[in-house]
């Protein structure tokens, strides 16, 4: 009896054997269940280091997150932190402002009590156009930042500009040219400019509409002071989202404001907010009399910095070069916090701080 068990268990285990083969080797029994197969390891992901010489310098979200200063808001036009590409920025502890709509004001995401847009431009101000195609295309501007001394490379649409597109984005010899837009909280007034006279420095403001409608003497100031400020446009609205006419409204509309604050018409440089533009509204504004400046210095400061005024400082001194255009927003503490440091810096350096109506651009 035992013989014939041990046969039977032996025949058993042999066909269970065969089935197992025939299956093709996929882990499963007669029955269907299926048998667990060891997880394959996980490849090791190699984290490519970026070339130091080549950081795109991207600019900053339309929305921004709030600064810290003044009443928590602050408006971006320019580039923020290096990467090798465009990507989202560092999200900040602060509740990011919300986006504005057509029925609110464009200047809403910089704690304006009032739609200045719709004043301005029509409630449709900020209704979104059509995608743009061909000279239409909307752009935003960025530098790619090279080794400290080096001017930085631009964007290779700069190459199709046309001799009716007038533009700046970097000068030639020794000379910085340290423009501060404010298109959101103005910020410590008295610190800036102090800051700007005890060191004799000339500085470029430009100065979104409903701010110089805010602070008038805070303009007059500045002309008193021998700076320059330019046109900023009226509520602060990325152009591509306006019509042509809601664009020369916006450009009239300042030069007018402007001579009714200082008497004086108003200096051809204008800076597109956020960076944001396309080539055909680069001509428009040229075929009004201005010249469109960009920049070849910014730096994440719509948002806190992590080491304070160190920041802005380092930012600026590390990617100093000839003919360099800085951009820094007013409404940063830690800005207007390191500005007397980095103009005795750059001094030192051997530049002379100097006005937009001076620059000779690369040929």
């Amino acid at each position: 009896m035992t013989r014939y068990i041990r046969i039977g268990l032996t025949c058993a285990a042999l066909v269970c054997v065969i089935t197992a083969c025939s299956d093709g080797g996929n882990g499963s029994g007669s029955s269907g269940a299926p048998i667990e197969q060891p997880a394959p390891a996980a490849p090791t992901q190699q984290r490519v280091k970026p070339p130091s010489e080549a950081q795109v310098v991207p600019s900053p979200p339309v929305t921004p997150v709030t600064s810290g200063s003044g009443n928590g808001n602050s408006a971006p036009d320019g580039a923020g932190g290096a990467g090798l590409e465009t990507t989202k920025p560092v999200e900040s502890k602060e509740k990011p402002a919300p986006s504005p709509s057509p029925d609110t004001a464009a200047g809403s995401v910089y704690g304006a009590t009032r739609n200045p847009a719709g004043a301005a431009v029509g409630s449709n101000a900020t209704k979104p156009q059509e995608p743009g195609s061909g000279d239409r295309k909307q752009l935003s501007w960025y530098y790619m930042k090279k080794s400290k001394g080096q001017v930085p490379g631009f964007p290779g649409e700069t190459k199709t500009f046309a001799d009716s597109m007038k533009a700046l984005w970097v000068g030639t010899g020794k000379k910085v040219y340290l423009t501060i837009d404010t298109g959101g909280d103005l910020g410590d007034i008295d610190t800036l400019v102090k800051a700007l006279k005890d060191n004799d420095a000339k500085a470029n403001f430009f100065i979104a509409g409903y701010n110089v409608k805010k602070n008038p003497d805070f303009v007059r100031q500045l002309v008193k002071d021998g700076h320059l400020v330019a046109n900023h446009t009226m509520t602060h609205t990325d152009m591509n989202l306006q019509t042509d006419d809601q664009v020369r409204k916006e450009i009239k509309d300042y030069e007018k404001l402007y001579k009714e604050v200082t008497g004086q018409d108003i200096q051809p440089f204008f800076r597109f907010p956020y960076g944001r533009y396309n080539k055909h509204l680069l001509e428009l504004v040229s075929g009004m009399g201005y010249t469109s400046v960009f920049w070849s210095t910014a730096m994440r400061d719509w948002e806190p910095r992590k080491n304070g005024a160190e920041d802005p400082y380092n930012d600026i001194m590390n990617n100093l070069h000839d003919g360099n255009i800085i951009l820094m927003h007013q409404g940063s503490p830690e800005n207007i916090q390191a500005l007397d440091r980095i103009v005795k810096a750059i001094q030192k350096a051997g530049y002379t701080l100097a006005l937009l109506d001076d620059i000779e651009p690369p040929k």
